[in-house]
């Protein structure tokens, strides 16, 4: 088992999460840049509603007795719609309200000091489904054997996608508005955002590079002190041991807080 070194950031979604370490994708980019500093931890869950993901998420974040024995969260994305937007009666349909409220409870369970599973030092940011490309979707779903039938639909996505910003503004919570991000940049066209999606649902490369600078954008914005530029190393690096003393390496490569004000 890992000892408990770095703080953590926790990705918590769909398979739009799940699929974030994929080659260049925006998770393995984020393990990246905060290397050293902060571990990344995935816990998307392809094919997840906001309804199904409550219970897995009140089984994956610590709860208060637990926190003081394991790494902290020191940031949580969370990134759901995709599939409560599905349109009924597919059973991945959430209906909007429904919705609403499951973001809310989510947010709740770490950020109410009544819940189990409050944790202070945690920073929450939401971000919204991507627009879908209808034709792009009809097309995969086609090739599938055996074809399947349209399960998107773009208007349905757009409310959802609102709904996670007015969820964000009323509760207080950072949101990326990848829907309007990524629509903007495909011309605002359906055709267009074949750039960013690689079956009409899921982001493709370039497509996660936008979450990727959007998410980086945010944190920056909105909590400066957990951006990665404004962090240090868990333990010192080889060339400053070498600088300041390099036979005095045992107490040098004791474990740091990244946060240069924190003492641990």
């Amino acid at each position: 088992m890992a000892a408990n070194v770095q703080d953590a950031i926790m990705l918590f979604g769909d398979s739009l999460t799940q699929g974030g370490f994929e080659s260049n994708g925006f998770a393995a980019k984020l393990a990246h840049v905060y290397n050293r500093k902060m571990d990344v931890l995935n816990r998307g869950l392809s094919g997840y509603n906001t309804e199904w993901a409550i219970p897995v998420f009140e089984q994956c974040f610590a709860t208060k007795p637990e926190q003081p024995h394991v790494p902290k969260v020191r940031l949580l994305v969370i990134w759901f719609g995709a599939n409560d937007a599905a349109p009924p009666p597919k059973p991945q349909h959430v209906p909007l309200v429904h919705f609403r409220a499951n973001l809310e409870r989510l947010l709740a369970l770490v950020r109410s000091p009544d819940s189990h599973w409050h944790s202070p030092d945690t920073r929450v940011i939401l971000m919204t489904p991507p627009p879908v490309s209808t034709l792009q979707r009809a097309r995969a779903q086609r090739e599938k054997v055996p074809p399947r039938e349209l399960d998107r639909d773009f208007d349905t996505t757009r409310r959802y996608a609102e709904a996670v910003v007015d969820v964000g503004r009323q509760q207080r919570v950072p949101v990326i508005d990848l829907w309007t991000t990524l629509y903007e940049a495909a011309g605002k066209s359906e055709e267009g955002l074949e750039a960013f999606l690689r079956d009409g649902l899921h982001v493709n490369e370039e497509g996660y590079g936008i979450v990727f600078e959007e998410l980086l954008k945010a944190i920056k914005d909105n909590y400066p002190e957990y951006y990665y530029e404004n962090l240090q190393s868990v333990f010192i690096y080889s060339f400053d041991l070498i600088a300041e003393d390099p036979d005095n390496y045992l107490e040098l490569a004791k474990k740091r807080s990244a946060f240069a004000t924190e003492q641990k």
